[in-house]
Parts: structure tokens; sequence; C-alpha cells
């Protein structure tokens, strides 16, 4: 199995990491959590301009060329500099819908739209009651004429706050967790009916509660076949995962290099406390932790294409490995650096933060164990 990037690749993520690190320095990303908009439009400019919103599609539909490992080597570095601006919801996640079971329309008018960054989408599939079974679903779309009509409750959906349409889950026909059913539709936010309330996240993102009340949609909104969609959600959702993984890899990577940092600084007794060996078997601890994300994480991403028992086998054995070494690392992190390691002034802080609600996106590790043991 080749895990040597190509050279486009890699000019790409050393161009990423100049722009992160430059222009997506540590105090102006609290800025632009602080700022009424909580993003920064200007970057989401910048990287549909670099082609970075459409590394992903193929050059069919007015992409780059490239897949999952290109988005991968993008959230890797989005997760060092704890990037908030909603690549997966809008790129990753309807962009996926759209390439995989649009119709020729929805994909001209959309994907271009998304590459270009004049639309911004969000992924809106959880409910209050849901857990993690994407079929599990109380939100209804009844087709009336040559429309449908969408009632239910959206919860934790992120980037909403920021997007101009949603991608949403509703049943067409069966009972709640009936397998069958499940549909997918293009939303224009600003639709009649959708109300939302917005909030941001621990972690410095922003989400919304997204009620539909009546909410009539166009036919030709529907994505892949009606009644049909679950399928289809799982293959995005474990795109999705495994883009996740990267952006973890990337903020384990910069928790454990700042935690190295700070104990070669930190002194007690009179030396620095990265002297001590117990705090030097536990960082050594951390970084192989970190490796053994990354391994899981290469895997997950490469095998996407494999049939579906053997993409959601590696995708959860991913999600679970990734999201106990996030947990270890985080933690681990906080406690090497003390109090300071909990305040809003010490990056760290909010490295954990990242990494604390990484592990219960798509489903948190005990949901991907279990899936995994069941597929065999």
């Amino acid at each position: 199995m080749d895990f040597n990037f190509t050279e486009e690749q890699d000019m790409v993520r050393d161009g990423l990491s100049r722009l992160v690190r430059e222009q997506y320095e540590w105090e102006t990303r609290r800025k632009a959590i602080a700022s009424e908009a909580g993003w920064s439009p200007d970057i989401w400019a910048q990287l549909a301009e670099l082609g970075i919103l459409g590394m992903p599609f193929s050059e069919d539909v007015g992409g780059f060329g490239g897949g999952a490992v290109d988005a991968m080597v993008v959230m890797e570095e989005f997760g060092k500099g704890l990037v908030i601006e909603p690549f997966v919801p809008s790129v990753v996640c309807a962009g996926g819908f759209l390439k995989h079971a649009g119709t020729p329309a929805q994909q001209e008018e959309h994907i271009s739209a998304i590459i270009s960054g004049e639309r911004v989408f969000a992924f809106a599939y959880a409910e209050p009651k849901g857990r993690y079974d994407y079929a599990d679903l109380e939100t209804t779309a009844k087709k009336t004429g040559d429309a449908y009509t969408l009632n239910g409750h959206k919860a934790v959906v992120i980037g909403a706050p920021w997007a101009s349409h949603l991608i949403v889950t509703a049943r067409t026909a069966g009972e709640r967790r009936d397998k069958e059913g499940v549909s997918v539709f293009v939303v224009d936010k600003s639709s009649a009916g959708v109300v939302t309330r917005d909030y941001q996240t621990v972690d410095g993102r922003r989400a919304s509660e997204v009620y539909f009340e009546n909410v009539s949609v166009p036919a030709d909104a529907l994505i892949g076949e009606e009644g049909a969609a679950l399928p289809l959600i799982e293959l995005v959702t474990d795109e999705a995962i495994a883009a996740q993984c990267a952006e973890a890899c990337g903020a384990m990577k910069v928790a454990h290099a700042q935690t190295v940092d700070y104990s070669r600084q930190r002194k007690q007794f009179g030396v620095p406390i990265g002297s001590f060996q117990v705090l030097q078997h536990r960082m050594v601890d951390m970084y192989t932790a970190y490796e053994t994300a990354v391994s899981l994480t290469y895997l997950a991403t490469l095998k996407l294409g494999e049939p579906e028992k053997e993409r959601k086998r590696h995708a959860s054995a991913a999600k679970v490995g990734v999201g106990q070494s996030a947990r270890f690392i985080g933690q681990e992190a906080v406690q090497i650096h003390g109090g300071n390691g909990v305040t809003d002034e010490y990056a760290i802080g909010h490295y954990f933060k990242r990494l604390t609600i990484f592990e219960g996106e798509f489903g948190n590790v005990d949901h991907h164990m279990k899936r995994h043991v069941a597929l065999g």
C-alpha cells in the first residue's frame, strides 16, 4: 500500500500550512470566534480562490480531480490551526451527497457554488432522540403534488449559522427507525418555515437548532432515490469521519508539540519539568498515540473506495482508535500544563476542547466499537 503523497498534494500541504500559520494565527482565530459572524468569510474566500474548496471534486463537476486523500491533507492542516470554517459540512458532506447521487442539474447548480465559496452548506441529520442512528428520524417529508413538505427538528447542526443551504435527512415512508423510507433533500435556509436558533459550541464553532414548519421544497430538491438514502448517508458520513480523523491528527500533533515545549520552559524545584522521567514517559505515550491515530486515519481514507462492509469496518476502527488517542492526548496535555491548560489565554485548552468534541461527532467510540464488532 502506497502511503506517499503526490507532488501536488505536498505543494498544497505546504501552501495551506503557510496560510494557516501566517493568516490564522492564534489571536486572529480568537477574534474571529468572538466576532458577531463567528468565522472569517475572508479566509473562506481565500480557500476558494486557492482551489482548496474544489480539491476533493473531480474535473467533471468543476473540481481539481482530487478525492478523499486530498481532503485528508487539507483537514490535517486545518486541525493544526484549529480552523473553524465549515469545510467538512459544506465540502465533504454536502459535496459528497451531490457528487455521489446528485443529478447533473443539481451538481451544476450547487457544486460549482460550493467550489467558488458562494454557497455554504450545513448537514442537518442529528435529532434530539436519534442518538447515532441515521434512520431514527422524526423529521418527515410528505409529497404533495410536485413538492415535499418538511416538518421536524434537527439538533446541533454544525456550521448552520453560516450556511445558505442545508442538506436534510427526513423520513418519506415507514416507521421511525425503519432502514427504508429515509430520503435526503437540499433546502434553501431562507425558505419560509425554516427557523434556527444559533449558538457557539464548546470548541469555538457555531451550530444551530433547526426547525422545519411546513417547509415546502420542490421535487427536484431530492438527492438520489426517494426512501433509499440510508446507504448514501452512511457513505458520506464515513467520508466525513475520515476527514475529521485527519483534523484530529493535526490537532494532536500540535497539542503534543506544545506540551513538550511547555515542559522545557516550566520549572519546578529549579529544573524544567521536562527533565522528570515520569513526564517524559507520558509525552512518549502521547506521541505513540498520535502515530497510531495517523496510521488508522490513512488506512480508513484509502479504504473509502472499497465495498461497503470493508469501508465501514475501517471507518469505525479509525473512529475508535483516533477517538481514544484524541481523548488521551488532550487530557495528558492539560494535566502536564497544570492550571494554565484550562485558561482561555493558553492555546492548549482549546486543542483539548476540539479533541474532546471530535470524539462524539458522527458516533462516539462506544458506538463505533459496536458497529465494528457487528460487521465482523
